[in-house]
């Protein structure tokens, strides 16, 4: 969970404490790898594809993606960002955290869009996401690739790359970084 949202979840302020940690550095750098390779074969080439990183947490991994793809396929994968807090459907739920900015500085109409997130849990976000990209053109399709699928899904959403499943509570916390993956909780400071 991005610090922004931590910031703003119960308990308020609080911060996250790990209990496990589940993917090492290495671990995030081959799912990276391997999920680049993934939407390099599954497109076909990178020819009209898109990646968008969900703000916050599927910004860097979207970067890290094109990096990798850059490298692999030398072609440039364009990156933009897109913030959902203002298409969410639980507004009042939930806090509304409209900080981080959206750029999506290319029209994605007839395109391949790939949006990028830390972790899949709900699904919300991703239906927001799906919202919020009609403003900036009709896509020919919209995949989705995760770091980490953690299930508990609310609505029919499926992700097309995931770096690992991963079953938790409802009640735990995933924290997802260039470091590694994290399951623990959020304790009062």
């Amino acid at each position: 969970m991005a610090e922004r949202e931590r910031s703003h979840t119960r308990p308020l302020g609080g911060r996250f404490v790990p209990t496990a940690q589940v993917l090492s550095a290495p671990d995030v750098h081959r799912a990276l790898v391997r999920m680049a390779h993934e939407i390099a074969e599954r497109n076909g080439g990178l020819d009209d594809v898109f990646l968008v990183g969900l703000q916050t947490g599927g910004v860097w991994l979207a970067e890290r993606i094109a990096e990798v793809l850059a490298e692999t396929e030398e072609q440039t994968v364009p990156v933009g960002t897109l913030d959902v807090a203002f298409y969410r459907d639980d507004i009042g739920l939930r806090p509304v955290l409209p900080e981080a900015a959206t750029e999506i500085p290319f029209d994605l109409t007839g395109s391949t869009v790939i949006l990028v997130d830390d972790v899949l849990f709900t699904g919300r976000t991703v239906r927001a996401a799906l919202n919020a990209l009609g403003d900036y053109g009709r896509a020919k399709s919209v995949q989705l690739a995760v770091m980490i699928d953690r299930g508990h899904r609310e609505l029919p959403i499926r992700p097309d790359y995931v770096g690992k499943n991963l079953p938790t509570r409802r009640d735990e916390m995933v924290d997802v970084s260039e470091d590694g993956v994290s399951i623990g909780t959020l304790v009062a400071k």
